[in-house]
């Protein structure tokens, strides 16, 4: 696979300064992209580091805590994102994500990857991570529209214009696969020398697992939080 030179990253700043003047100029906003690319450099590098460690200790216990952890991190990025961010909302969020995101790796653990061992990090860090940030995105744009609809419709029509819009970068995303785009994991086990056939099958994985996360998080959300309406 072709290393990267560290310096030749710095190549993509050109673009990403242009995008940052126009969002700067256009939402008044200046600080937003600057935070998050410079937050995404530390943590990239940081965990690339720990990762050299978290692979080599199986210890089930270390990757419950991880797991904990990317649970209440990508629960405090989407309550940031609305208006309610009371402590209650935060609970409801929390189980949201963390109760999608536990049965679908359960499911891809151990009956999908058949992996002989229930904790194998270099598995299962990964596929728990990308199962995080899709459902994390997923529930922020729900939660986000859901606010909006409320105050000018009942509770049924906002759950459902909010949940078919939440539901728009999935669906894209399963239409488009293999016509449009050679998603990520693909695209990665390709480049690093994987059969394409083999690449295909996890690819499939990922993408059901994408779309029925974040269904399925956005239904426990809404389960919980209808419980208001009632």
């Amino acid at each position: 696979m072709q290393t990267i030179p560290f310096l030749n990253l710095f190549y993509l700043i050109i673009p990403l300064l242009v995008t940052w003047y126009f969002y700067y100029k256009w939402t008044g906003d200046k600080k937003d992209i600057l935070y998050s690319t410079f937050r995404m450099l530390v943590q990239l590098l940081t965990i690339g580091y720990l990762l050299l460690y978290i692979f080599e200790d199986k210890h089930p216990l270390v990757g419950a805590f991880i797991i904990f952890f990317m649970a209440l991190v990508s629960s405090q990025i989407t309550i940031r994102n609305v208006n309610d961010r009371s402590l209650k909302h935060y609970g409801v969020i929390l189980f949201a994500i963390s109760g999608s995101v536990l049965i679908h790796l359960f499911l891809i653990i151990v009956f999908v990857l058949d992996i002989h061992h229930f904790y194998e990090p270099r598995y299962v860090i990964p596929i728990a991570g990308m199962i995080f940030a899709n459902t994390m995105n997923a529930i922020s744009l729900c939660v986000e529209r859901f606010e909006k609809e409320k105050t000018r419709t009942e509770y049924i029509n906002a759950r459902q214009i909010s949940f078919k819009a939440a539901m728009i970068p999935q669906i894209n995303s399963l239409l488009a696969v293999g016509l449009v785009a050679l998603p990520g994991m693909m695209t990665g086990q390709i480049l690093s020398g994987v059969d394409p056939l083999i690449a295909v099958r996890y690819q499939i994985m990922i993408m059901a697992m994408a779309l029925s996360t974040a269904g399925i998080s956005i239904v426990i959300y809404f389960l919980l939080k209808g419980k208001s309406y009632e």
